[in-house]
């Protein structure tokens, strides 16, 4: 808006979503299922997630007592906390509903299957949310045909680009 020569500009904040993919469990599993978990953080975790310093590579879930719970991600220390620090390997419970639970702990008891996190982002509303797969571990034979099939495609992009 403009009054007499004045320009008003919003206050609005903008800040960008935060988006951090394990790009290992593509590679690790075939994901048969997705699910949308809550995430219990203490307030130096969220601003350290902001600031992109986690590390997911290693994370997995483990059903126990009618709860599920993250394991193995690394969130770091938040540099400015003063005295409520965090240990960065904790274990971090997850939240989702009972029918969700029920359907992920059968499927556990099958053998073969796994739970391991896809990725961590921040929703609409601006709470972190955790996206957890469920499925099977791949044989290296299937790791190499991906591997190969993403060979194939990047050389058609080059063939295509040119």
């Amino acid at each position: 808006m403009c009054f007499g020569g004045i320009v008003l500009v919003s206050a609005k904040k903008t800040h960008k979503k935060v988006e951090i993919v394990n790009r290992k469990a593509g590679f690790n599993f075939h994901i048969e299922q997705r699910y949308e978990a809550g995430i219990t953080l203490m307030g130096g975790e969220v601003k350290s997630i902001r600031d992109n310093n986690v590390n997911m590579g290693d994370a997995y879930c483990l059903y126990e007592n009618g709860e599920l719970w993250l394991k193995n991600m690394h969130i770091s220390e938040f540099k400015q906390s003063s005295y409520n620090k965090h240990e960065p390997l904790r274990t971090r419970k997850l939240l989702l509903n009972r029918q969700e639970l029920a359907k992920i702990e059968a499927k556990i008891k099958t053998k073969g299957y796994a739970v391991f996190p896809i990725r961590l982002y921040e929703n609409d509303r601006g709470f972190l949310k955790l996206e957890i797969g469920l499925g099977q571990g791949k044989k290296t034979y299937d790791k190499r045909e991906d591997l190969k099939e993403k060979d194939i495609k990047k050389d058609l992009e080059r063939m295509r680009l040119r």
